[in-house]
């Protein structure tokens, strides 16, 4: 019996499909008087040979094509069975994907001047949501062919852009606020980051719907990540590694083979830290002599166990008796010429000769 009309639905929530095409692979052949029926909470897009067409909301609509019913079935016998009037429909689901999840994947490194290394690494977590604004531009624009597009195909992507504004957002505010004062302004954050992704998730049909800062604080392994980044010198993370070691030690519970492995740990912490603050004490006593013996003397005097020929800011600053963030003020403006090596600065100890020199 030849077919006449069809019926064109897709009786499905789409909790998890943003998109579903109809028919999922191949062309449709869809005849004059065929009914479209779009639940709520969708959006149909129709398209034929190759272009959209139209745009249908919630209802019961009648299609028209170049499809004739008989014949129709005559013509596409000369081509192999196949209609030669291709029509597809994309269910577009409008409902709000929400409580999508993010996360720092690697620390965000922001300043923190006048506090502990002058840097600080930020983690966080929270939630974000979605929503179809454009459905023919995200069918256009991302879906193509594909028979279902779900939110797992295009998350990577949306955690990649807010992640990027975040960042950028975080740089902003920290030249001027503390980190403390970071980790306080959850709320203002977040709408900056809905501010700042709104026009990318536009140019994919999409808007930006919330952005939820649910946890930020610093990492618990800055120490080691910001040696890795080649941000903090030795003496310094060994110090720090010193520290934590002893903490770690206080807080063993003593007895049976917890106190063995404490005592063992503890040997060995005493034998790191009191390395890490002889030397810092030799240096402390070197320091002064040199500033006692540098006083009649004009410039920076040199401590005794010298400077090396390649600093890092922070030797920079040591060396010309100022503030860490004095160094990389200096850098910045173009006063005094560094080197950097990715996401960190080296300085050559000619370089600071001649700045001080004017």
């Amino acid at each position: 019996m030849t077919r006449i009309i069809d019926l064109i639905e897709y009786p499905n929530e789409m909790r998890d499909e943003i998109v579903h095409r109809f028919p999922e692979v191949g062309q449709g052949s869809y005849r004059i008087g065929s009914q479209l029926v779009v639940r709520e909470s969708q959006t149909a897009v129709f398209f034929r040979d190759g272009n959209a067409l139209d745009v249908f909301g919630p209802g019961r609509h009648t299609i028209t094509t170049y499809n004739i019913p008989l014949l129709v079935d005559l013509i596409g016998k000369l081509f192999n069975e196949r209609t030669p009037f291709p029509a597809e429909v994309y269910f577009v689901s409008m409902r709000e994907f929400a409580d999508r999840k993010w996360g720092t994947p690697q620390p965000i490194i922001v300043r923190n001047p006048n506090m502990g290394l002058g840097v600080a690494l930020l983690q966080g977590f929270g939630t974000y949501s979605f929503q179809v604004k454009d459905p023919q531009q995200l069918v256009t624009q991302l879906v193509g062919q594909q028979g279902v597009y779900r939110t797992t195909d295009i998350e990577s992507r949306l955690r990649s852009m807010l992640l990027s504004k975040l960042q950028d957002l975080l740089g902003e505010t920290a030249a001027k606020h503390s980190v403390p004062e970071l980790i306080g302004l959850t709320e203002e954050l977040g709408a900056g980051v809905r501010a700042k992704a709104q026009d990318d998730f536009l140019a994919l049909g999409l808007t930006l719907k919330s952005f939820y800062i649910e946890n930020l604080k610093p990492s618990t392994k800055s120490a080691e990540e910001l040696r890795a980044m080649g941000m903090l010198d030795m003496q310094t993370y060994t110090q720090l590694q010193a520290a934590d070691a002893l903490r770690d030690a206080a807080q063993n519970p003593s007895g049976g083979a917890g106190l063995t492995a404490g005592i063992g740990a503890g040997m060995g912490i005493g034998n790191v830290l009191g390395g890490a603050l002889q030397g810092m004490t030799g240096q402390q006593q070197q320091g002064g002599a040199a500033a006692g013996a540098g006083s009649t003397s004009s410039g920076p005097s040199t401590p005794p166990g010298g400077f090396p020929s390649v600093m890092t800011p922070a030797e920079a600053a040591q060396y010309l008796r100022v503030s860490e963030e004095d160094v990389i003020a200096a850098i910045t403006s173009g006063e005094l010429k560094a080197k950097k090596i990715g996401n960190a600065y080296r300085i050559s100890k000619e370089a600071l000769d001649a700045f001080l020199a004017g």
